[in-house]
């Protein structure tokens, strides 16, 4: 719901908005301008000495005004011609004609009316609204993306659109908010909808019917600062019943000509008050300061319109449509999605759509919103949950776990939870286990026990599909067809082979950096953004099922590089082994969280074996600023399969690697990677000490040998494996 209305308005009223938020924000620097040129009057300086100063200077004055920036401009009417000029307060003399900014007038008719009159009001006041509903909404969302309001401010991830829009909408919601509340106000009063008229003394029954009085001589001109002067219209010349008009920012008065008595006074009202102020405010005339911050944040507006955009179009390819999704009070099946690609949406589609035949209704909505109250029908929850890097909560399930510990009691309507993720991860389902425990923690009933899907398979959605419906009565078939993802041809720029004197024949495989669109780049989609230790997935020719090979360089290198082993009937693996220059692979990028080398100058020990040096080598190739770098690198032989060994040789020369440790399983010494970290363990163990983070990279066995090693090592000082990764100074990249 809260979406919904966050998106809505801002498609259907995007263009007028940002039209209104650019003028805003350039009518914003007016006030500004005017203040820095506006000379001060002196303290002190009091109404009847600022008008005595500018009548000498102009005897046929009519009027002084004083704007909130502080500038007095003086008007008259001459011979027949009207004059006006800004004056100086401490002499009365003219500094410069006064005429109108016809830039600030043309941006001031477009932002309050759109040259349009009442009309252009009415819809400059419904553009206002729209913009009061994203700044609410906005907010809203940004918290449930955040995983609730006490996360307002933790770090945003996914592609940049998002991450921008998010930004954004942090730094300007506030500004944004008030700029609409007090836009509809004046809207309000412009239209009389507020009593909030100028304050009018009552008119006095009789004057003295004298002239010339001096302006000193006016107790309420003399006593009033020029500082607190707004208006101070003249007599006409030669009316002897007409008065002096003083209005201030506190009321209204009438002064005898003849006597400078004071005839009567009428003070503001409340809500004349509130009126100016917002008025001031709003406009940045007397809070110029306050003015040019709205209107750096109405500069946010057209960039988060493009940024929403993309993320809409974006959401609208990557989700699939959920037909006959029924309204959240009705449903009697709630389907709660926990996603971060997209893919497990579209297995939400397909079980909801296979309920829905058997006649219960069903809603499908994302983890992050859970609520028990929207479903007062519902007779059980089934949650199909993905996990983000090593565990977790995916970005539409972000909150949830803290949403479900917070309340009163668990559901009383039964749950599920499939977890999806793939085995070769060691993350492998966490989140959706964390879930699942905690569920049962709360004493949430569950009527079917936690299940996985490995890899997107049906064949296990489809499995546990009919234990779902064996414990419903209804016999449910899910034939779920992964939507294969959107991949692009790869040209083969250049392959180093190895290891085919010890029988394991390994191959570099560098490929052209792909055309990016400015919309990928937005969106985060395709090649415009990826880092070493990201995965490639490739599609081998006869099969649906992609291949994940963990990248050896980042999009700042200029190219995508993978390290393959040929696997004796390997599918993906002998195509590639077989691949030649110039001939293409079909591939897409999937991100790998889990495995960064984070910011900061704190040292890295990098681990890795075979293949397994492929995102290692990447991760040494973007170290440009010299952290310092530890590699141990496990091989066969090094006349055979030393990978990267001219690159490792100049990456020590350059600063980027400050130790490399080798371990041969063949050769005069054979020895393995977890070896070499025992005949180093006091620098490991220093290392690690000082703060210095692990990664390791390679096969199963080798990383659960690794794991073993670190422990004997790390014991001693009151470390291990499990608390570096606790953490999050311990990653694994193991396949």
């Amino acid at each position: 719901m809260i979406r919904a209305l966050h998106r809505w308005p801002g498609l259907l009223a995007m263009l007028l908005v940002s039209a209104l938020a650019l003028s805003g924000a350039a009518l914003s620097v007016f006030p500004a301008a005017e203040r820095m040129s506006a000379p001060a009057a002196a303290p002190g300086l009091s109404v009847a000495a600022l008008a005595a100063r500018v009548q000498a200077a102009h005897p046929a004055v009519e009027q002084i005004r004083r704007a909130p920036s502080g500038r007095f401009t003086a008007y008259w009417f001459e011979g027949g011609t009207p004059g006006a000029a800004i004056i100086d307060p401490a002499t009365g003399a003219d500094l410069g004609a006064a005429g109108p900014n016809r830039a600030e007038r043309w941006l001031t008719e477009l932002h309050r009316s759109l040259f349009l009159g009442d009309g252009g009001r009415i819809a400059t006041a419904a553009a206002a609204g729209a913009m009061l509903v994203l700044a609410l909404t906005g907010a809203a969302l940004v918290a449930r993306r955040a995983g609730g309001w006490r996360r307002w401010f933790s770090p945003q991830r996914g592609p940049l659109a998002a991450r921008l829009h998010v930004e954004l909408g942090r730094l300007a919601i506030l500004g944004l908010a008030f700029s609409s509340l007090t836009a509809l106000w004046m809207t309000a009063s412009t239209f009389g909808y507020l009593p909030d008229e100028a304050a009018t003394p009552p008119q006095p029954p009789a004057t003295s019917g004298l002239t010339g009085a001096a302006l000193s001589r006016m107790p309420l001109l003399a006593a009033t600062p020029a500082s607190a002067l707004r208006d101070l219209t003249f007599p006409a010349q030669g009316d002897a019943a007409d008065l002096y008009t003083l209005t201030t920012a506190t009321g209204t008065g009438l002064v005898d000509q003849g006597t400078g008595a004071t005839l009567g006074w009428a003070d503001n009202s409340g809500w004349q008050a509130v009126t100016e102020t917002i008025y001031s405010l709003h406009t940045g005339r007397g809070a110029a300061v306050i003015g040019l911050v709205l209107g750096l944040a109405a500069l946010s507006v057209p960039a988060m319109v493009v940024t929403g955009t993309v993320l809409w179009l974006a959401g609208r390819r990557g989700r699939p449509r959920l037909r006959g999704n029924a309204p959240a009070g009705k449903a009697d099946i709630v389907i709660l999605v926990g996603s971060e690609g997209g893919s497990t949406w579209g297995f939400a589609a397909t079980l909801g759509s296979a309920l829905g035949r058997f006649g219960p209704a069903v809603h499908v909505a994302p983890m992050a919103g859970f609520d028990p109250g929207r479903f007062p029908r519902a007779a059980g929850y089934i949650i199909l949950a993905a996990t983000y890097g090593e565990g977790a909560a995916p970005q539409s399930a972000r909150g949830f776990l803290d949403r479900l510990a917070a309340l009163a009691a668990a559901p009383r309507a039964p749950v599920a939870v499939l977890g999806f993720g793939d085995r070769s991860f060691p993350g492998y389902c966490a989140f959706a286990e964390d879930v699942a425990r905690l569920a049962e923690a709360r004493g949430w009933p569950a009527f079917l026990p936690f299940d996985r899907v490995d890899r997107q398979s049906p064949q296990d959605f489809a499995r546990w599909g009919r234990a779902l419906g064996a414990v419903m009565g209804i016999d449910l078939q899910l034939n779920h067809q992964p939507v294969p993802p959107a991949g692009i041809g790869l040209a083969l720029l250049s392959r180093r082979d190895y290891g085919d004197k010890v029988g394991a024949p390994t191959t570099i495989l560098r490929f052209a950096l792909p055309p990016v669109t400015l919309w990928q780049r937005l969106a985060g989609r395709g090649f415009a953004r990826f880092q070493a230790g990201d995965l490639l997935g490739i599609l081998p020719e006869g099969s649906p099922v992609p291949r994940f090979y963990s990248l050896a360089s980042g999009r700042r290198d200029g190219f995508i590089e993978i390290v393959v082993r040929k696997h004796e009937g390997g599918l993906c693996s002998g195509q590639l082994a077989a691949l030649r220059p110039g001939q293409t692979v079909h591939a897409f990028l999937r991100r790998n969280p889990g495995f960064r080398a984070g910011r900061g100058s704190a040292p890295l020990i990098l681990i890795g074996a075979g293949t397994g040096i492929g995102p290692l080598a990447g991760l040494l190739r973007a170290n440009r600023r010299g952290r310092p770098v530890h590699l141990f690198f496990g091989l066969r032989h090094p006349d055979s399969d030393f990978l990267y060994g001219e690159e490792l040789d100049g990456w020590r020369r350059d600063g980027r690697l400050d130790r490399l440790i080798t371990a041969a399983s063949r050769g005069e010494r054979p020895h393995y990677v977890q070896d070499a970290l025992r005949r180093e363990a006091a620098l490991v163990a220093g290392l690690v000490r000082g703060g210095a983070r692990v990664m390791v990279c390679g096969g199963r066995e080798m990383a659960a040998g690794v794991s073993a090693a670190l422990g004997e090592i790390l014991a001693p000082a009151g470390l291990s494996p499990a608390l570096l990764k606790a953490e999050g100074r311990y990653a694994e990249d193991i396949y």
